[in-house]
């Protein structure tokens, strides 16, 4: 199945069973709030986890464009992504744990055709503060699927403090033969989907209270899907990572890491540039600039000659497609080859300041801070293309 015939058989079987489509937020999170970028796709829909009525009512649907960088030192595996696509579906204070199972059971097998017995289902075994979910547990094994119970694995939060609870994830087997082992044992049991009963509240100092109403919040990332409804080894076979990966290994001998590592962070950067972020020094604009960097110290690694313009237009213009942002891909291009330039005129820079210091020995951690606080320099850069210089 395509993207876009995964994303509408997924958005039709939940709105056979009323559900409304939610509107998708940018990956800009409105003022006030402290994280960077929207996360997951209950990022948005916090205030209404917490209790506020949401205009469309109580059970929601949509996608959402997600951006995590938890995952930017995973990037370069098969599965990991800096930005991606989020399906996800919402209960507020409706339905529970037991019915987003079976429905969302029903959607793996039925609608998208996955094997049963390929599924292994995780859920929470319980701490000294929330007992087992004996609810999650019992619809799982009345259904037929494998359970493995787990501790802090199988508890969800966007963070600290704020909206949590235990979930239930969803496993596929994707090796050869029959399945063996448990999720926890054998990486070969891929997460496709979280199941999340949204009950509490963390506060700051630890304790939970119960929130007003009981939420269920699903996110299931769409290119990971993709990847076990294909039967491949790697989310860059898909579609939606396609464009990329065939535009870079025309240009460049790039494979294993090195070509995931590059493929990513420039069409995560693209994604970031189409909802208005900018390079810079901080926040979100250094998020962005560290992406273009990592990619080009890869790049640059074997040959500083390559360009970031060398690449055609093609993948720009579909990433900006399937992420529905309504940007031209010329003038995002345009900021990238302009942080290239920057980029080139620091090395340039620094590698003087770099030749200095390891003409007294090697760097130390003092050496590597001068560096960056200083002048600018990270230590990946450093590392990658400046302390191997000359």
């Amino acid at each position: 199945m395509t993207p876009d015939q995964i994303i509408d058989m997924f958005l039709d079987h939940y709105r056979r069973r009323g559900h409304r489509d939610a509107p998708e937020s940018s990956l800009i999170p409105p003022p006030g709030d402290p994280v960077l970028f929207t996360t997951s796709g209950m990022h948005p829909l916090t205030p209404y986890l917490a209790g506020r009525p949401h205009p469309a009512g109580r059970r929601l649907v949509d996608v959402q464009r997600c951006l995590r960088t938890t995952d930017l030192d995973e990037v370069g595996d098969a599965t990991h992504l800096t930005v991606f696509d989020m399906l996800g579906s919402w209960s507020l204070g409706d339905y529970g744990i037991a019915t987003s199972v079976r429905w969302g059971h029903e959607l793996l097998t039925e609608g998208f055709g996955v094997d049963p017995v390929r599924l292994h289902a995780t859920v929470f075994g319980g701490d000294d503060q929330v007992g087992p979910d004996e609810t999650a547990w019992a619809t799982w094994t009345d259904l037929g699927v494998p359970v493995e119970a787990t501790g802090a694995e199988n508890w969800w939060s966007n963070g600290p403090t704020g909206p949590c609870g235990p979930d239930s994830e969803i496993f596929v087997w994707t090796g050869e033969g029959p399945p063996t082992g448990t999720p926890t044992g054998d990486d070969r049991w891929v997460e496709v989907w979280n199941h999340v009963q949204m009950r509490y509240h963390r506060h700051d100092d630890g304790r939970l209270t119960a929130l007003p109403m009981s939420n269920i919040d699903t996110g299931m990332g769409l290119e990971r899907l993709e990847m076990v409804l294909r039967g491949a080894r790697s989310v860059f076979e898909g579609d939606g990572l396609r464009p990329w990966v065939d535009a870079v290994r025309d240009r460049w001998p790039l494979e294993g890491p090195d070509l995931r590592i590059v493929v990513d962070h420039l069409r995560s950067a693209v994604v970031v540039l189409g909802d208005g972020v900018r390079p810079g020094n901080t926040g979100r604009g250094y998020v962005l600039r560290r992406l273009v960097r990592r990619a080009l110290t890869v790049l640059w690694r074997d040959d500083p000659e390559r360009g970031l313009t060398e690449l055609p237009l093609d993948p720009y213009a579909d990433t900006l497609r399937r992420f529905r942002q309504p940007a031209g891909a010329q003038p995002l291009r345009a900021v990238l080859a302009d942080e290239e330039r920057r980029f080139r005129g620091l090395l340039r820079r620094g590698r003087p300041l770099v030749d200095r210091l390891r003409a007294r020995g090697p760097l130390t951690e003092p050496d590597y801070r001068w560096l960056h606080d200083t002048h600018g320099l990270p230590r990946d850069l450093v590392d990658g293309l400046l302390a191997g210089a000359g």
